[in-house]
């Protein structure tokens, strides 16, 4: 539950802000609101259409050995959050700078109000499918029934719509950075402990054998079944009897991500240029 409010209130928020910054831009243009949303219905849909596709390929891969799929599901949800990490750290504030263009753009009448919808639904629809990916990776890796994983979901989209709001009104003067600094922390962990989810089950079918050795038992101080170690299994990937492989893991995939947000974080090029 925990994870999936984490996932979507950082996702909602994304598309939030895309949202909140294209009204803000276009204040007083007639039928920019109709535009905009628009633009979230059509994105909307679309993530629900990858859902479906995804429900529908997993169905369709499951012979192959539920213990391999799960590690391929598991590996893409991991590359991709780290993708997503590096990528927001480099270019958020980009987005934002482009976004209040295209509102003056809008404003000035030099641009189409279709370009809001179209702007609008593909940052719905990117998050949207991301959301369905690092979902069904959280499910796999984790002991969350559907419906705690639906109620953290629904509950992180509600914090995520609520801090946009407040953020447009002006309620709320956070900088985002810092928003996002917090969220990508939580996120490296969950990409982590997913990497080691994933490397159980290559292990599990004998794909990956080395370091097979129990690190540690700790089930009697911090069980995996108690509500607490499940808490903690789902947020940063505990587990009371890991492999000394997923530990090298563990902190493998800490250390890349680390790696390369350093190196390819922090603003562009372009804008340190127009700082």
């Amino acid at each position: 539950m925990l994870a999936a409010l984490i996932i979507v209130f950082r996702e909602s928020m994304e598309a939030g802000l895309v949202i909140g910054i294209v009204l803000a831009a276009t204040q007083g243009v007639i039928g920019r609101s109709l535009w905009v949303s628009c633009g979230i219905i059509a994105g909307l849909i679309g993530a629900c259409t990858v859902a479906v596709f995804a429900r529908s390929l997993s169905s369709a891969m499951a012979g192959m050995g539920q213990e391999l799929f799960n590690a391929l599901v598991l590996s893409i949800a991991v590359v991709s959050l780290t993708g997503h990490n590096v990528w927001m750290s480099r270019h958020g504030r980009e987005m934002g700078a482009k976004m209040k263009a295209l509102g003056a753009a809008v404003t000035a009448g030099s641009c189409s109000l279709a370009a809001l919808a179209v702007v609008v639904g593909i940052a719905v629809l990117r998050e949207g499918s991301e959301v369905v990916l690092f979902l069904y990776g959280i499910a796999i890796a984790g002991n969350d029934s559907a419906l705690m994983m639906l109620a953290g979901g629904a509950a992180g989209l509600a914090l995520g719509a609520l801090m946009t709001a407040l953020m447009y009104l002006g309620l709320v003067r956070i900088p985002t950075r810092h928003l996002f600094k917090v969220t990508s922390c939580m996120l490296a962990l969950l990409a982590a402990g997913m990497a080691a989810q994933a490397i159980a089950f290559y292990q599990q079918a004998d794909i990956v054998n080395a370091f097979s050795q129990t690190a540690w038992n700790s089930s009697a101080l911090l069980s995996i079944d108690s509500i607490p170690g499940k808490a903690l299994h789902t947020l940063i990937g505990y587990t009371d009897r890991p492999t000394v492989m997923q530990l090298i893991v563990y902190g493998a995939t800490l250390a890349i991500i680390a790696v390369l947000m350093r190196l390819y974080g922090g603003q562009p090029p372009a804008l340190k240029k127009t700082a």
